[in-house]
């Protein structure tokens, strides 16, 4: 894919909790929920994709948006920016 992907990220009340909007569509209209890397594993080619990303404990993706909850041993700047690059390698 030869897109460019733009990612704004959105805090939560929950400090473990962000969610990421694009302007690509990342998952189906229905959401797709993921409560463990193992299910990211077995999951679309984006959860796959974010499967790999340190400190992820769930996914929410629909359509523009996903939904991270962390672990909180992980830092959020860390984990974003790795999502942000793997969105970006996957989108390329």
């Amino acid at each position: 894919m030869s897109e460019y992907i733009e990612v704004k990220t959105n805090f939560t009340d929950d400090p473990d909790v962000i969610v990421l909007s694009s302007n690509l569509i990342l998952g189906e209209e229905s959401e797709e929920i993921y409560t463990s890397i193992e299910e990211m594993e077995e999951g679309t080619a984006v959860a796959q994709t974010l499967a790999k990303v340190e400190g992820l404990k769930s996914l929410i993706i629909y359509g523009k948006s996903i939904e991270i909850t962390r672990d909180p041993n992980f830092d959020w700047h860390v984990i974003v920016a790795e999502v942000n690059s793997a969105l970006k390698d996957f989108f390329l």
